[in-house]
């Protein structure tokens, strides 16, 4: 029996204005629900699709011995976060390969939509954007049947173990449309839930004793492998930011 394996490649957002607002004041004082990507991660964002669709070159043995995608990328699929800055992050990456993108709500950053109330630290759900909105900004994704006129969250803020749930059913729907695939599917996400769905894919005891970093549109690569026997996870590298200059890792 041919082995096959379908290919996940996480991608984090680019540098949005609330990433900017933490590093420059170590605060989320002045945050945004749901902030636009600054101007360097735009051009993170165009820098990480050019990489992503460039043609490579690689003989079979090559190819199977180094698996950095030596010989490009082909994604067959791309599903994204409803949040600006990964819809942002994902569109250059569908205008260079062609491909209808999906949105995936579940793919959404820890916590879902919220704000700090503005006289505690308590953390208010807001509604998020209307069906409208992603259907005039966004006419190329295909958007789930739930986005309504009332904004596609509006529900409290969503704690961490919370979203450990909502990543073991992102992993089941993952396997379910793609476990027996040589598909390529790439997630355009978040920093947080990649930390949820590594600590699924990894069955890591709660609360995780560990961080795994991943820097703005940085790339991850898992492999799943079914053979006869039995499906195999592989990590093949992960936080990947080789494409970008090093003035606009961040």
């Amino acid at each position: 029996m041919k082995l096959k394996t379908m290919q996940l490649y996480f991608i984090r957002h680019g540098q949005s204005a609330n990433n900017l607002l933490y590093e420059r004041s170590e605060s989320d004082d002045g945050r945004e629900s749901d902030p636009e990507l600054t101007d360097y991660g735009r051009r993170q964002a165009k820098l990480l699709a050019r990489f992503l669709v460039a043609e490579r070159s690689a003989t079979p043995a090559v190819r199977d011995a180094y698996p950095q995608n030596i010989d490009g990328y082909h994604l067959t699929h791309i599903y994204a976060s409803p949040m600006i800055r990964a819809m942002d992050t994902a569109a250059p990456i569908v205008q260079a390969f062609g491909i209808t993108p999906q949105v995936w709500p579940d793919l959404h950053e820890v916590g879902g939509m919220w704000n700090n109330h503005p006289e505690n630290d308590e953390r208010i759900g807001e509604a998020g954007p209307p069906r409208a909105f992603f259907e005039k900004r966004y006419p190329q994704f295909t958007l789930p049947d739930s986005f309504d006129d009332n904004g596609w969250w509006n529900k409290p803020h969503e704690s961490f173990e919370e979203s450990i749930e909502r990543a073991k059913r992102v992993w089941q729907r993952l396997h379910d449309l793609h476990g027996e695939t040589a598909d390529r599917v790439a997630f355009v996400s978040h920093g947080m839930f990649y930390n949820a769905l590594m600590t699924v894919l990894l069955e890591i005891p709660l609360p995780p004793k560990i961080w795994f970093l991943i820097n703005n549109t940085a790339i991850t690569r898992i492999d799943f492998e079914l053979s006869e026997w039995e499906e195999t996870m592989r990590l093949a590298y992960q936080n990947r930011v080789d494409f970008l200059p090093p003035e606009l890792v961040t």
